[in-house]
């Protein structure tokens, strides 16, 4: 007894000496510590206004699951929800092994400087808003934009395709691959950067090819970001993308684009019904979090590697 107590006050002096000797990347995590306690954690105390009639003024009652049987019973809710589930699945495994095959690309290149430039320009659109790139998107497809011009040198009658049913999903999936690809990359990218050159030495001496390389060496590397990125975004599936969706959205499109997050802003924000709001956002992150709790079980049941 005696003993483990003694060396659990080792260990915890030498836990804080740790921290002290890197106490300013300690400091770095602080903002980021601080938006989530107060953004996150403490937001998750609201969540009882799922259960109560709220009042901004008066007081609130207990009214249990009222909103929740209303969001199943109103009409539009199954087809926000095919929207949701729609868009978010074509996003996660559609849009899925792009980075990582950017990332092989980008290794291939080597330190070359062409490679260097793709590198820097793709990942320029991640730190642009939604509002902007919506504007370029729309600039594009308007009369005379870039992508109509091409089209009509192609002798494609024109047609604004932002406000085709057929077409805006596909533009949204275009749009997110083209603002995401680059800087979902780097994670992949440094794991490649990772393997130790003698790998490829070694296998250069049994006569590998790069292909092999890649298939034998690249790729098992990759299994474990790759598993951990899936398994993060597939807690995402019932967030489509709110400020993306928002931005491209229109009167003509809106069957198609209108997704959880814009019906909860709308009944949220819009119409002032809070409880009925909260509700179907306390829905939402309830499904999110048993689909990462089941895809990390299958995950480390497959590969034997999860995301923890």
């Amino acid at each position: 007894m005696g003993k483990s107590v003694k060396y659990r006050g080792q260990r915890d002096v030498l836990t804080w000496r740790r921290i002290w000797k890197y106490r300013w990347a300690y400091l770095m995590l602080l903002p980021a510590l601080l938006y989530f306690f107060v953004f996150r954690v403490s937001a998750i105390a609201g969540m009882k206004l799922a259960f109560y009639d709220y009042k901004i003024v008066g007081e609130n009652v207990f009214v249990g699951w009222k909103y929740f049987r209303m969001l199943f019973e109103t009409p539009a809710f199954w087809n926000i929800i095919r929207n949701t589930l729609l868009i978010s699945s074509i996003k996660l495994f559609l849009l899925f092994p792009f980075p990582v095959m950017f990332a092989l690309m980008l290794n291939e290149l080597g330190r070359c400087r062409f490679g260097k430039i793709i590198q820097v320009i793709s990942y320029m659109p991640h730190f642009l808003s939604w509002v902007i790139i919506a504007g370029i998107w729309i600039d594009a497809f308007s009369r005379g934009g870039i992508v109509t011009s091409i089209m009509g040198v192609m002798g494609v009658e024109y047609k604004n395709l932002l406000v085709s049913k057929n077409a805006i999903i596909p533009i949204l999936t275009a749009s997110e691959l083209w603002r995401s690809i680059g800087w979902d990359s780097i994670i992949y990218l440094s794991a490649i950067l990772g393997i130790s050159g003698e790998l490829y030495d070694a296998a250069a001496i049994d006569g590998a090819g790069r292909w092999k390389m890649v298939t034998n060496i690249i790729l098992p590397v990759l299994v474990m970001p790759m598993m951990t990125v899936l398994i993060l975004n597939v807690g995402f599936i019932m967030s489509a993308g709110l400020d993306q969706i928002l931005n491209f959205s229109n009167d003509a499109v809106l069957s198609r684009v209108d997704i959880l997050d814009t019906y909860v802003y709308r009944i949220g924000l819009v119409n002032v019904q809070y409880s009925f709001a909260t509700a179907a956002s306390l829905f939402k992150s309830v499904i999110g979090t048993v689909l990462i709790l089941i895809t990390n079980g299958i995950s480390k049941k497959l590969t034997g590697s999860g995301a923890w």
